[in-house]
C-alpha cells in the first residue's frame, strides 16, 4: 500500500498526515504530509483521524471514505506530540473498544482539547468567543475507575464486552479501566450470558449499592429495581434503569453549580425541565422554602416516580408528568422566577425557548442549561440570544475522562438586566 494514493481515496488505504487541530468526537483534523500525484484526489480529503494528537505526524489507515470526508486510524505515530501517553488499557487503540477517544492524551491535553472544542462549537453556532476551562471532579483515579454505569454487549457466544468503535462487534474484554471499582467486582465479563443482547450494571457508589440489568436470554430481567445514590447531603431514589450522572463527582458538583448559578432565595418559584429523579429540584426546594415553589416536570414513568418519592419531605416542589416543551405550553411559566433545564443530547425544542421567554422581563431572572452537548447547547443559547437573553457564565466539567464527552453549564439571564 503506498502512503499517497495516486487515484480515488478508498478504504483500507495509507495516507502520512500531519494533525491539525482537535476535533468534536474524539477526532482530529489531518491533513496530508506531501502532496499527491497528479490526477490524484486524495488532497482534497478532509480527513478526521483518531488515536492522533494536534502537531503528530502519523501513518493512518482510511476507515471510511464519503465524498465529503474521510476518517481514519493512526496506526503509526512518526513525530509524537509532548502530550502523548501509553494508554492504560490494552483495547484503547485502533480497531479495539470504542468508548474511550483520548486515553493516548495527558488528562490535562485531554481537558485542554475538550476546552476548545467547546470554544469552537460556540464561535461557529451561537457566534460567541467565549472562554472556557474544562474543570476536574472529585471521584476518579486519575481518570479511571469512575464510570457507575456501564452496558455490556454479549455475543452470540454469550460473551460480554464492549463495542468496536463505530461498530456492532464486540471486543473481549476482562476488566473497563474506566468503570468504577464496583461494576468490575460484578464480573460480568467473567460470567457466560447465552441468548443475551447486552448486560447493564449501575452501581451507587456512596451505599455500595449495585443492579445488573440483563437484556434477552433466559436471565433477562433486573436484580434491583433501585438504587440509593448519595448527592447534595441527602439520599436519593433512582430507579435500576433511571438516569443519574455517571461519574461519582457530577451529582455534587453540578448541584452546587446549579445553587450558584442561580442564587435562589426564600419564596422563588423555581423551575426544574427533564428533571429526572429531582436532584435540582429538590436542591432547589431546601432553598426556596415553603413560602416558594418548584415546578418540576418529566417525562419517564419510573423517573417521576422517583422524584415524586424523593421530593416528599418538600411538598412545595411538585412533579408534573410529560413533555417539557408541552406541559409549559400549557401552564406558562407559572411564575418562575428562576428556571434549571437539563435536557438530553438533542437539546430544546424551539416552542420551548418561545415558551420561557413569553413572559419578558416580568418572568424569569435567571436560567441555568445544563448539556451533555456543547453543538446542542450553543445552538440553544443562539436562539435565546434571538430572543432576548445573554450569556452570562459558563463552566464545563470533566464528568467524562478519557472520553470526548463533557458536562456543560451555561447561566443565562435577560439582556436588560
Amino acid at each position: 500500500m503506498s502512503d499517497q494514493p495516486s487515484g480515488p481515496a478508498q478504504t483500507g488505504d495509507v495516507l502520512e498526515l500531519s494533525v491539525g487541530e482537535a476535533a468534536s468526537g474524539g477526532w482530529c483534523v489531518g491533513h496530508l504530509a506531501a502532496q499527491p500525484e497528479p490526477g490524484g484526489d486524495a488532497g482534497r480529503l478532509v480527513v478526521f483521524v483518531r488515536h492522533a494528537l494536534p502537531g503528530e505526524q502519523v501513518r493512518a489507515v482510511l476507515t471510511q471514505v464519503t465524498s465529503r470526508f474521510a476518517r481514519a486510524d493512526a496506526v503509526e505515530i512518526l513525530r509524537a506530540a509532548p502530550e502523548r501517553v501509553s494508554p492504560p488499557c490494552p483495547h484503547a487503540g485502533p480497531g479495539g473498544c470504542g468508548g474511550c477517544d483520548w486515553q493516548h492524551a495527558s488528562l490535562a491535553a485531554q481537558r485542554e482539547f475538550k476546552a476548545l472544542i467547546i470554544a469552537q462549537q460556540f464561535r461557529r453556532i451561537a457566534g460567541l468567543d467565549l472562554p472556557v476551562t474544562v474543570e476536574p471532579l472529585a471521584g476518579d483515579a486519575g481518570g479511571l475507575g469512575w464510570r457507575t454505569r456501564v452496558r455490556f454487549a454479549v455475543d452470540r457466544a454469550g460473551a460480554a464486552g464492549l463495542y468496536r468503535h463505530r461498530s456492532h462487534e464486540v471486543v473481549r474484554i476482562v476488566d473497563c479501566l474506566i468503570a468504577h471499582p464496583l461494576v468490575t467486582e460484578a464480573g460480568i465479563t467473567r460470567q457466560r450470558w447465552p441468548g443475551a443482547r447486552s448486560v447493564d450494571v449501575a452501581v451507587a457508589p456512596g451505599t455500595g449499592e449495585r443492579a445488573v440489568v440483563v437484556q434477552g436470554g433466559p436471565r433477562q430481567g433486573t436484580d434491583q429495581s433501585s438504587l440509593t445514590q448519595r448527592a447534595a447531603g441527602r439520599e436519593w431514589r433512582v430507579h435500576a434503569r433511571g438516569f443519574w450522572q455517571v461519574h461519582p463527582g457530577a451529582a455534587d458538583a453540578l448541584a452546587d453549580a446549579v445553587l450558584d448559578a442561580l442564587r435562589p432565595e426564600p419564596g422563588d418559584r423555581a423551575l426544574d425541565l427533564y428533571c429526572g429523579a429531582g436532584l435540582f429540584a429538590g436542591v432547589l426546594a431546601a432553598a426556596v422554602g415553603p413560602a416558594g415553589a418548584v415546578i418540576a416536570v418529566e417525562q419517564d414513568a419510573a423517573a417521576v416516580r422517583d422524584a415524586r418519592h424523593n421530593l416528599r419531605g418538600t411538598p412545595w416542589a411538585r412533579v408534573h408528568r410529560g413533555d417539557a416543551a408541552e406541559v409549559i405550553g400549557r401552564i406558562g411559566p407559572s411564575g418562575a422566577t428562576i428556571a434549571v433545564l437539563d435536557p438530553p443530547r438533542a437539546g430544546l425544542r424551539p416552542a420551548l425557548i418561545d415558551a420561557l421567554s413569553a413572559a419578558g422581563p416580568a418572568g424569569l431572572r435567571r436560567i441555568a442549561y445544563v448539556s451533555c452537548d456543547p453543538a446542542t447547547l450553543a445552538r440553544d443559547v443562539a436562539a435565546f440570544a434571538r430572543l432576548g437573553w445573554r450569556l452570562e457564565r459558563f463552566r464545563a466539567f470533566d464528568a467524562f475522562p478519557m472520553t470526548h464527552h463533557v458536562e456543560c453549564l451555561a447561566v443565562l439571564a435577560p439582556a436588560e438586566h
